[in-house]
């Protein structure tokens, strides 16, 4: 085995090098909760564009199966994509933002029942308000995690109990602001010769006291964002 690559503290520190205002962003009738019912169904071909940068570096540790649940919560203004912040002290991924998840179980059925199970001890989010649609590609994180998103509809109302050792917060933000290349950001990081670049999608939202905070998604959430945008676009 390998020795652990480094971790990322501070993502911020490292460069824009490009925001992808290229791309264009998703039109809303693709966006809404029928749309999105349809593209699962169709199970049409799609290519992601980002499988995870694992292979950057050499294994440190057998990999673990995990899963994440990918939350849309239906709103009376559209999709919002509910994310978690990670609080300071956790081994992995301390301080980041994702999506409630995490490693399989013995006892998890399948990929779909680890996300659901998940999501339920890290935020309180029941089983029966979710309405699964389907998974996305795996993604292979430098933490030795190979993750499935399973994406679900979230039907309000519903009340978040979040698990205090591992949830600093949870919060919302629009589908259609994640599903925009024009906020999304591209850094470069060189680490003993190895290349690697991420991605962020910043977001401006109000935190649990009511004052305006900048929430930084980037890696691995980010990337399998913009693969959510691939596979709708």
């Amino acid at each position: 085995m390998g020795v652990r690559p480094p971790r990322i503290r501070d993502p911020k520190q490292f460069p824009v090098i490009g925001v992808d205002d290229h791309l264009p962003a998703l039109p809303a009738e693709v966006l809404t909760a029928e749309a999105l019912r349809r593209r699962f169904a169709e199970n049409r071909a799609w290519t992601p564009e980002f499988h995870g940068d694992a292979k950057l570096f050499a294994q440190w540790r057998d990999p673990m199966a995990a899963s994440v649940l990918v939350p849309l919560v239906e709103r009376d203004d559209g999709l919002h994509v509910l994310l978690t912040r990670r609080t300071d002290h956790l081994t992995d991924h301390a301080g980041q933002v994702s999506f409630p998840g995490g490693r399989a179980d013995p006892g998890d059925v399948d990929m779909v029942d680890t996300a659901l199970r998940e999501a339920h001890e890290e935020v309180g989010l029941p089983r029966e308000r979710v309405q699964v649609l389907g998974p996305l590609n795996t993604y292979s994180t430098v933490s030795s995690y190979v993750v499935t998103p399973i994406v679900g509809l979230i039907q309000p109302p519903f009340q978040l109990v979040l698990d205090a050792f591992e949830v600093a917060e949870a919060f919302e933000v629009p589908l259609r602001f994640l599903m925009t290349p024009a906020h999304h950001q591209r850094h470069a990081m060189d680490y003993e010769g190895v290349k690697r670049q991420f991605l962020s999608m910043p977001w401006v939202g109000i935190d649990a006291q009511g004052r305006p905070r900048e929430y930084f998604i980037w890696g691995a959430t980010a990337a399998m964002l913009r693969n959510l945008y691939h596979f709708l676009r």
